[in-house]
């Protein structure tokens, strides 16, 4: 498929009320390769772009093209001189376009010169890309840039400090899915961040629920590799006797039910990313075979007897503790310290008090565009008092368990505001029982029994006080205590001063 990547210029929309082409329509006439495919970015004429669409069609159907695609999407930047949002723009699309074309064609001639500067800078790295420009008399010929001209500056202070921005313009959009408010994640996205910027192994700790996978896909895309699909699989999934296959692949023949050659995660993900989803959940045999194909960078196919040399880099994860499961003997000591090159730790949401108003706006966004499907209805915002009972919850599940439990209390609710009411009828009890630790006490020991228990005690009522918001009946509840003023008597002998 041949496309063209263009902005929306001034010219543009002049000649055509004018009834004569400019660079966009002279490029669809004469373009030696006949165009499929027409994105066109744009922050003005709006009232203008179906007539737009019309002309160009008419103007495709003139070479006989009849089923050419158009498209006009509004750009989201600033101004048309905002480099920034520019750049965003022309990567995001640019990048985007190339993985489903043969070729992607790229109009120098409309918009502004920032972007048509920012085109050239982001169209010069994609492999299947050329650039085509228009005279005042809709004459179309190919620009050619040297190479020269792109890697000459390389050596420039300037080119250096152009990288340097550019370079952080695509980190920041990598990770802007990301939330990041709060200390705890600002400290964890920065190293992330210079995680990013290497090749090394990565290794991210956190809860289940966290986030991590979106993490390991923000670190891909602000790498080097980010032109390639990463690849991801949940290591909890291997069945062991697959597990050389879905690794490494196979050959046709290699075993009963091989009717075809398979390529492995490492063949699929080479000279790209390989996210190794809870790790930890490997046994040692998976261990022993992952860590040889680290080691040698290549892999051989199950029923072959050549290898094939792969370039990967392994994001891990996992929500377990390794280094323990390590003294343990439960997991590799080498292959652990193989991937924990960069180790991120993810924060908990509980540890994360200052980021849950913008995830809840975001959590909001989604689920009332989700329903919205149903003609009954009603959008719904959390109220202020509803935020800060979430809040005061621990969240074990972390953002995997909030957005479910704000998903049912969206779902439940006829009401635009969701109230702190409705948010705790929507969680799901969860009962923790552990089993006590055996206890081994020496002849010569000396405990204060009393003192031991209380202070459990005293945890167990101020967290039941926090999750209740201070409401004593609720606290009560949840402690099993036998009404409010046993809660009280409690409260006095341990020294929890009520602030209701």
């Amino acid at each position: 498929m041949h496309t063209l990547f263009t902005w929306l210029g001034n010219r543009d929309i002049e000649n055509m009320l004018n009834g004569q082409p400019a660079a966009i329509a002279t490029t669809i006439a004469k373009s030696e390769a006949p165009v499929d495919k027409v994105v066109i970015l744009a922050n003005q004429y709006k009232e203008e772009w179906q007539k737009f669409k019309r002309f160009l069609q008419e103007t495709a159907k003139k070479r006989g093209q009849t089923k050419i695609e158009i498209n006009i999407f509004k750009a989201k930047i600033q101004s048309p001189i905002h480099y920034e949002s520019i750049y965003q723009e022309a990567y995001k699309w640019l990048h985007g376009l190339s993985k489903e074309s043969s070729l992607l064609s790229i109009n120098l001639t409309s918009g502004t010169p920032a972007m048509a500067t920012l085109s050239v800078l982001v169209g010069s790295g994609i492999h299947n890309s050329n650039f085509v420009q228009s005279t005042p008399k809709n004459e179309l010929y190919k620009v050619e840039i040297p190479a020269s001209i792109i890697q000459a500056p390389a050596k420039s202070v300037a080119k250096n400090t152009a990288d340097a921005v550019i370079n952080d313009l695509v980190t920041d959009k990598a990770f802007s899915d990301l939330t990041i408010n709060s200390s705890v994640m600002k400290e964890s996205v920065e190293k992330a961040k210079r995680i990013a910027r290497t090749d090394v192994p990565a290794l991210i700790l956190g809860e289940t629920g966290t986030g991590k996978e979106l993490l390991a896909n923000a670190i891909h895309n602000a790498s080097l590799r980010c032109n390639e699909k990463m690849r991801a699989v949940n290591c909890g999934a291997f069945p062991e006797t697959l597990v050389d296959s879905i690794l490494f692949g196979h050959v046709k023949g290699a075993f009963t039910g091989a009717e075809k050659g398979h390529q492995g995660l490492f063949e699929q993900a080479h000279n790209s990313t390989l996210f190794l989803d809870e790790v930890g959940e490997l046994s040692l045999a998976i261990q022993a075979k992952l860590l040889r194909v680290l080691q040698e960078d290549e892999i051989t196919p199950v029923g072959s007897t050549k290898t094939k040399k792969v370039n990967v880099r392994i994001i891990a994860a996992t929500h377990r503790d390794l280094p323990k499961m390590v003294g343990n003997g439960e997991f590799r000591e080498d292959l652990f310290y193989r991937l924990a090159v960069g180790v991120v730790n993810l924060p908990a949401l509980r540890e994360r008090q200052d980021d849950i108003p913008d995830l809840l706006a975001d959590i909001s966004i989604k689920l009332n565009k989700q329903f919205d499907t149903d003609s009954e209805y009603v959008s719904k915002n959390i109220s202020p008092k509803g935020i800060n009972f979430i809040k005061s919850q621990p969240w074990m599940g972390n953002i995997r368990e909030l957005m479910a439990t704000i998903q049912r209390s969206f779902l439940w609710s006829d009401k635009d505001i969701i109230t702190d009411t409705d948010i705790a009828s929507a969680i799901i009890s969860r009962v923790e029982s552990k089993d006590a630790e055996d206890v081994n006490l020496s002849f010569s020991d000396k405990i204060d029994i009393v003192q031991l228990t209380e202070k459990y005690q005293k945890k167990y009522v101020l967290a039941a006080l926090k999750a209740s918001g201070n409401v004593k009946k609720q606290a009560t509840q949840i402690l099993g205590l036998k009404d409010h003023q046993t809660l009280s008597n409690w409260m006095k002998r341990l020294g929890i001063e009520s602030d209701k």
